[in-house]
């Protein structure tokens, strides 16, 4: 408690910049993710390719697909876009199953009552699949959001600044005080995302508070 006190704004800049590193590409992922997962419910024998090939972006380790992107991107070792492009990959690779499988969830006499409505192509799939797959699409993003927090931590070896800076620093330097912050700080980031997201689905479901209040 006596370290926190006297450096509580050098954590809370980190855990904004944690914040940043890990929410921007849980976001940017999953915008992503839609159109592969409706291409993989619209033409069902793609969704062994596209499931599969989504995956093995995640095999790939993330200290080393940290240390490639520059490579790739052609940026600055230090530069925050690397984290950013290379946690955005990750989410996609858990977000296409998700979403392809969310869509597939919504029965089809749903989807033939909504084009028999009017409803077609985009703006059926906005309109009516992705709020009715919103429950099964709001848990994989829930495990996104987790797995980017616990992975950004790494992003330290190559310089990138957030909470993972405490856990190595205090690692280090046997400072228990600013280790402890550390996880601490990470595990409650993790929490923050997770009721936002729990939060953002009860809204876009009303439908459901309405049964669970029947």
């Amino acid at each position: 408690m006596d370290w926190l006190a006297s450096n509580w704004r050098t954590v809370i800049d980190l855990a904004l910049s944690h914040l940043y590193l890990a929410g921007v590409p849980l976001v940017v992922g999953f915008v992503l993710a839609i159109p592969l997962g409706w291409v993989a419910k619209r033409w069902p024998r793609s969704y062994p390719s596209v499931v599969t090939t989504t995956g093995l972006l995640y095999t790939i380790p993330s200290l080393a697909l940290f240390v490639v992107m520059p490579l790739i991107l052609g940026t600055q070792i230090l530069d925050p876009l690397n984290v950013v492009v290379a946690m955005s990959v990750y989410t996609v690779a858990l977000l296409a199953r998700t979403v392809a499988d969310g869509l597939r969830s919504v029965p089809d006499h749903i989807e033939q009552a909504a084009t028999a409505m009017g409803y077609k192509g985009i703006r059926r799939l906005f309109g009516v699949e992705l709020p009715l797959a919103a429950p099964v699409i709001a848990a994989g993003l829930r495990v996104a959001a987790v797995s980017n927090v616990s992975i950004v931590s790494v992003a330290s070896l190559v310089g990138a600044s957030q909470l993972g800076d405490l856990l190595i620093d205090g690692y280090n330097r046997v400072i228990w005080g600013e280790l402890l912050t550390g996880i601490l700080a990470t595990v409650a980031l993790a929490l923050v995302l997770d009721a936002v997201i729990v939060f953002g689905t009860r809204l876009v479901t009303p439908w459901l508070r309405a049964g669970a209040g029947a």
